[in-house]
């Protein structure tokens, strides 16, 4: 099983390369419906697996200049105590077995759907944007840390939503800032979000370290090979795919 495995994460690594798209939209639900894992230690494996696969581009966008750290700290500002609180929650409500599935599945399949929505309408919610002026300073960083627990939230009950989600709320609230240190930004404040959610999902019990260790021997040569073939093929056939695929993903979910 763990070559399956590595396999999985291999073809999620070479899509996020392809893409730049988080793998928490494909690798939990893949988990899920194509390996019958549970969907809460689906989310939790996947949520240090994101940490660990997206440390690299925060790196690389920061020696760019690419990340607004102002932007990363409001938006953890509210991500972390949000993420939090709902570790605590799921320890404190007990649910069953049946309950919490359906609550992880439910939230992972609007997740989804969401981000599939904010990847088909990119360059129009980037177009849209552009036009606006910002917010007055305490207007926007007041929006900024909700949008921040919105994320907390959604990130550590289905592991999706820093990524395409986050990047679609930032278009609005920054129009003067360049789409490169908008993802630069988005990318760098999913790092600390996934690492908190997943240590707490590994603190709850819901993290398998021998599954993270095969995906990641997978993902890692797959995102590094996907990355030198996206250069190569036009965006406007990797979005709509990609999202084609989510709404699929998502439908599923919700009628499993």
């Amino acid at each position: 099983m763990d070559v399956y495995y590595t396999l999985a994460g291999f073809a999620v690594g070479f899509v996020v390369g392809l893409t730049g798209v988080g793998g928490g939209s494909l690798m939990t639900p893949l988990l899920v419906l194509g390996f019958g894992v549970a969907p809460l230690t689906a989310v939790g494996t996947d949520l240090l697996y994101a940490a660990l696969t997206k440390l690299g581009g925060s790196v690389a966008h920061a020696r760019r200049g690419n990340v607004d750290w102002r932007v990363v700290r409001r938006l953890a500002a509210g991500s972390l105590p949000g993420s939090l609180i709902s570790l605590w929650l799921l320890h404190a409500l007990k649910l069953d077995a049946h309950l919490m599935k359906a609550l992880v599945s439910g939230v992972l399949s609007t997740a989804l759907l969401l981000t599939a929505l904010a990847l088909l309408f990119k360059p129009l919610l980037h177009k849209r944007g552009a036009t606006l002026h910002e917010l007055p300073p305490h207007a926007q960083a007041a929006a900024t840390v909700v949008t921040g627990v919105v994320l907390g939230v959604l990130v550590t009950l289905s592991s999706v939503g820093a990524g395409a989600l986050g990047l679609a709320v930032l278009m609005f609230l920054y129009p003067r800032h360049t789409p490169a240190r908008l993802v630069g930004s988005d990318i760098a404040h999913a790092v600390p979000l996934t690492l908190v959610a997943g240590l707490g999902h590994a603190a709850l019990g819901t993290v398998d370290f021998g599954l993270l260790g095969a995906l990641l021997l997978g993902s890692l040569p797959g995102i590094w090979l996907g990355s030198h073939f996206g250069a190569r093929i036009p965006e406007r056939i990797l979005r709509p795919s990609l999202a084609g695929m989510l709404l699929l993903i998502g439908g599923k979910l919700l009628v499993a």
